[in-house]
């Protein structure tokens, strides 16, 4: 059975930086995307937004346009683990942050409904 487990959560000063943790476990195969998604305050579960995506077996990556050129997502196969490392920190990236796992695909995937896998979440909150 697949199991997510995330960690690194906390708060910051804007500007600063946080790197977020996901062991993987039960994982049988490379045919995976993995990704980062964000849930901010106030905000219902479809407003989930996709922050970073890594497929397993090619490393190829994609953000959102609100995060890209300040989080890297990457792996590191031997812990079994994606980091998703995020540098100048805004106000606005204050969120609960989940990682997610889609099992058997092929491709980079966006949408968080076809996730078949969820971390519990990490609380990041940026302020001053």
């Amino acid at each position: 059975q697949v199991q997510l487990v995330e960690s690194g959560g906390g708060s910051v000063q804007p500007g600063g930086s946080l790197r977020l943790s996901c062991v993987v476990s039960g994982m049988t195969t490379d045919s995976v995307c993995m990704a980062w998604f964000r849930q901010a305050p106030g905000k219902k579960r479809e407003e989930r937004e996709g922050v970073a995506y890594i497929y397993i077996g090619s490393g190829s990556t994609d953000y959102a346009d609100s995060v890209k050129d300040r989080f890297i997502i990457s792996q590191d196969n031997a812990k079994n683990t994606v980091y998703l490392q995020m540098n100048r920190l805004k106000p606005e990236d204050t969120a609960t942050y989940y990682c997610a796992a889609v099992v058997g695909v092929r491709w980079l995937v966006r949408s968080q409904w076809e996730y078949d896998h969820w971390g519990q979440g990490t609380q990041v909150t940026v302020s001053s």
